[in-house]
């Protein structure tokens, strides 16, 4: 199924608005039609009428002729306000739903799948890539189909007056709507995958240079940095002038075909009035007629222009959504685990088919409430027993049992609700304290907030803040000290009593005292929890019960 099918697809739903935005389309243009083409009839049939005596005169119908010229031009107006109304809520719409599916499909994919992917490349696609898309209906979808079926009436209206006039037409309005737009989309084609290309690259260079700023400043990258940006630009501009010249090249063979039918419609019905067919004002009302024809086919080259964006956008989308979730979606719901022991026996896991297993024939039990310290070199797999355990990766071999239940039945989003994970990388989002404890437990009330920051021994820090509860803690906490965003991820395991609490490395990057501190606020948080606590630092592994290293992808109980 080609791209640009699978996307009208996926905006079925919203068909009912879409329709109704191309009907409100169509009638604007049969009316301006109608303006025109009788326009052009009342003004030659007055001015015949008053050049052939006070007889003609007196019989001639002004009133009936006026109040249809009337008629056609508010419906213009109306119809067109209408058409803008219908065509952006549908757009909206359209967006919305776009915005919703994409969300849905990436949502499985987080965080494994999605750990390959530049995030500001990732960024582009939710928000740019997504946009483009939408274009899709108002620059395509909206202009061609008026087209066809404006362009058919009005060929139609033409062939009750002369059969060689509306052929005409229809050659005139084919040659603008097809073969113009079909040259432009050949040559614009290119230009316009490479756009899309460029503009992706050129924001991902941006995020990324924004980011990494600092590192850029110390080490003397930001010129180097600066050049590819420069040489990403210049090819951008490059393909956008291309493309421009592909629009002016469509906009001159749009005029070319205007002016040829507009003189082949006026000999055609000239020659019809010669043979007594038609009378004298229809001859003005076919001309007038056919160049408001033309405004059905002006869009059309630019459509075609912008569909090799959008084939390109709509590529990227795909492959992104379309990429299987490292876990399969639970069919049934998950069982209730009996307890909340974990048992792995001879367990292996390998990110890849073809990378060497992280995780080689592990075994390792843990006892409900049983407080286990996990160590290891980097890269012995202290991370990805997180991963296991949290189902954010799948495991080839042995067996998983949480709570009496295989492994395997439990998606992620069921294991969140039984887990809670404190790590140095705990995000902290550019919101308020108050809206990031509540990403713990959004039912929370202030008591419960401040109780949690009580236990985090953050509470006076937060009251004397100018607006407590709700001072910004900025991008990623960069207001707050590394100690203080650490007991705010330490109030937020309080909000969330989880059975489960898994700290990953809480005390990396902490001075000494600093520390001390936060294990002495931790060990009573650790009360009534079963709690694998991974670290490279002794200190913690005091309030453990057990410690197993990590060697070799397998646990080893430590002396």
């Amino acid at each position: 199924m080609s791209d640009i099918w699978r996307l009208v697809r996926l905006l079925s739903p919203r068909r009912g608005w879409m329709l109704a935005g191309l009907g409100m389309a169509t009638v604007t243009l049969l009316a301006n039609f109608g303006l025109l083409a009788l326009s052009g009839w009342f003004l030659a049939a007055t001015a015949l009428t008053g050049l052939a005596g006070i007889a003609a005169q007196n019989t001639f119908n002004f009133f009936t002729p006026s109040a249809m010229v009337r008629f056609f031009a508010t419906l213009r107006v109306l119809s067109r306000y209408t058409e803008r109304l219908v065509t952006h809520e549908a757009t909206f719409r359209l967006l919305a739903d776009l915005r919703v599916w994409f969300y849905t499909r990436l949502e499985p994919l987080a965080p494994a799948a999605l750990q390959t992917q530049r995030a500001a490349d990732l960024l582009n696609r939710i928000v740019a890539d997504i946009d483009t898309l939408n274009l899709f209906y108002l620059r395509v979808f909206v202009p061609v189909l008026t087209a066809i079926a404006a362009g058919l009436l009005m060929a139609a209206f033409f062939a009750f007056f002369s059969w060689p006039a509306a052929l005409a037409l229809i050659l005139g309005l084919a040659l603008n709507g097809m073969l113009a737009p079909v040259l432009t989309n050949r040559l614009g084609a290119k230009p316009g995958v490479e756009i899309t290309r460029l503009t992706a690259a050129l924001r991902t260079e941006y995020v990324e240079a924004l980011q990494g700023m600092g590192e850029l400043l110390v080490f003397g990258a930001a010129p180097a940095m600066q050049a590819r940006a420069a040489v990403l630009n210049e090819e951008l501009a490059t393909a956008q002038a291309q493309m421009g010249r592909v629009a002016g090249l469509g906009l001159a063979l749009s005029g070319l075909a205007a002016n040829a039918t507009l003189l082949a419609v006026l000999v055609f019905g000239a020659r019809r009035f010669e043979a007594g067919g038609i009378g004298a004002a229809q001859v003005p009302m076919l001309v007038l007629g056919a160049m408001a024809a033309f405004e059905a086919t002006a869009p059309l080259p630019g459509a075609l222009q912008y569909l090799g964006q959008i084939k390109e956008a709509a590529r990227r989308i795909f492959a992104l959504a379309d990429q299987p979730p490292p876990i399969a979606p639970q069919e049934a719901a998950a069982p209730k685990p009996a307890g909340y022991g974990l048992s792995l026996d001879n367990i292996t896991l390998r990110y890849a088919p073809d990378s060497p297993a992280v995780l080689n024939g592990l075994c390792l039990t843990v006892p409900e409430g049983q407080h286990i310290g996990i160590v290891g070199a980097t890269g012995a797999g202290k991370s990805t027993l997180i991963n296991l355990l949290l189902r954010f990766h799948e495991f080839q071999g042995g067996v998983a049992r949480f709570g009496g239940q295989d492994l395997r039945a439990f998606g992620s989003a069921d294991m969140a609700r039984h887990i809670t994970v404190i790590s140095q990388r705990s995000y902290l989002f550019h919101t308020t304290i108050r809206d990031n404890l509540l990403l713990a437990n959004g039912a929370a009330d202030e008591a419960a907030l401040w109780h949690a920051l009580d236990v985090a021994q953050l509470s006076d820090f937060v009251r004397s803040l100018p607006r407590g509860l709700d001072c910004l803690v900025g991008e990623a906490g960069s207001r707050l000290s590394g100690g203080q965003a650490r007991r705010i991820a330490l109030a937020r395991a309080v909000l969330k009593p989880a059975p489960w609490l898994i700290l990953d490395e809480p005390t990396e990057g902490l001075d000494t005292e600093t520390e001390r501190a936060f294990l002495a606020d931790l060990a009573p948080i650790l009360k009534g929890r079963t709690v694998f606590y991974i670290t490279h630092r002794p200190a913690g592994l005091k309030l453990m019960d057990e410690v197993y290293t990590l060697r070799d992808g397998q646990a080893f109980k430590a002396a």
